[in-house]
Order: structure tokens, then C-alpha cells, then sequence
């Protein structure tokens, strides 16, 4: 039956698997693999990669067989290439909506955590690395408790409140505003801390 079919042309053949037929569907697939590569090339699938653009361009061609009608001077090569592209488009539209924008940006908890396989540890070994020790996260707040207690001993009042906003990220300008103060003031406060910390 095959040898038969490869002697029909295309429209004939689409007409032929419409009624049934599935060699003809798949002669057809096997002569449009060519052509279904070649309108796929220039795009490019978020979250996706070359395999799955000439998926989605297969799905394209085998909804040309689906539905061309003969007659009316319509070549089905046309009429193909306009479904394949059309179903092109359409995938690439949907995979760009902000709803799938998970499934366009994950991170796999196994696999490397770059972007090809030879990057480096997976995500899940950054994670152990980077994961504080408790005993290091309770040493540290006890570092700092001591350093508060210190500084309350050495500090005015005035100048622990400048230090604090000061290492809040707020400016000369900014503190003196929040203390009802002059900017000079904010200034000789930061000295006389720096002197008493001999920083």
C-alpha cells in the first residue's frame, strides 16, 4: 500500500488520511520533516529547545492533514506551511504568558545549578554550603550582645542613637533631621564614637 501512496501527491494524500488512511499521514509527516526544520529554525521557545519547536511544528502539519480541503487552487504544501507556523507562533505566545512563567525560570534541586552539566554543584549542595551552622548563628548573636554592652558603656545616649541610624544607612543630612539636630552635631558625635572605638 506504501508503494502506492509514494507515487500520490501531497493533496491527494491528505484527502487519503482524512479518510483513514494512516500511511498516508505518515508519508506525509516523512516528506514535511524537512520543511517543518526549516520554519522552525528562526525561532526560539522560552523554556523549550529545538526538539520541542519541531514538536510543536509536527502538531502544525498533522492539523494540515486534519482539515486541508481540496479544490479552490489550494496547494496543501501552503496550506502546511501556514498551519506549522501558525501552531509555532501559538506555542511560543503561550510559553511566553506570565502563567508558565514558573515552569520558563526553575531551578532543579538535582541537576547543576548552571546552565549546562558542567557548571558545577547542584542547587541542593550550594544550599548545605551556604546553610549557617546553629552554633556559629548563636556565637555570633552573643558577639554581638557583647558589643552592644560595650558600646552602651562607652556611648552617650546621643552618640548610640547616631551610630544606630548612622549604620542603618541614613546620612549626615538624614540623622540630623531625625534627632532635631544640626548636621555638625551628627559629624562631632561620629568622631568622638570613632576616637572611643580607636577605629
Amino acid at each position: 500500500m506504501m508503494e502506492t501512496l509514494s507515487h500520490m501527491q501531497d493533496e491527494a494524500l491528505a484527502l487519503a488520511a482524512q479518510a483513514g488512511e494512516p500511511d498516508a499521514a505518515e508519508l506525509l509527516c516523512e516528506r514535511y520533516k524537512d520543511t517543518v526544520r526549516a520554519i522552525t529554525r528562526p525561532y526560539f521557545l522560552l523554556g523549550g529547545d529545538r526538539d520541542d519547536l519541531l514538536q510543536e511544528g509536527m502538531i502544525g502539519l498533522y492539523k494540515a492533514i486534519q482539515h486541508y480541503k481540496g479544490g479552490h487552487n489550494a496547494a496543501f504544501h501552503s496550506f502546511a506551511e501556514l498551519c506549522v507556523t501558525r501552531q509555532i507562533m501559538s506555542a511560543i505566545k503561550m510559553a511566553a504568558r506570565n502563567k508558565h512563567q514558573p515552569l520558563n525560570t526553575y531551578v532543579s534541586l538535582y541537576g547543576p545549578s548552571g546552565s549546562s552539566l558542567e557548571d558545577g554543584p547542584d542547587l541542593l549542595d550550594v544550599l548545605k554550603l551556604t546553610a549557617e551552622n546553629p552554633e556559629d548563628t548563636l556565637l555570633h548573636k552573643e558577639a554581638e550582645r557583647d558589643m552592644r554592652r560595650k558600646l552602651d558603656e562607652l556611648l552617650s545616649p546621643f552618640e548610640m542613637q547616631v551610630v544606630d541610624l548612622f549604620l542603618a544607612g541614613l546620612s549626615y543630612q538624614q540623622i540630623a533631621a531625625r534627632l532635631s539636630c544640626g548636621r555638625k552635631s551628627v559629624d562631632n558625635a561620629l568622631q568622638r564614637v570613632k576616637k572611643k572605638l580607636d577605629i
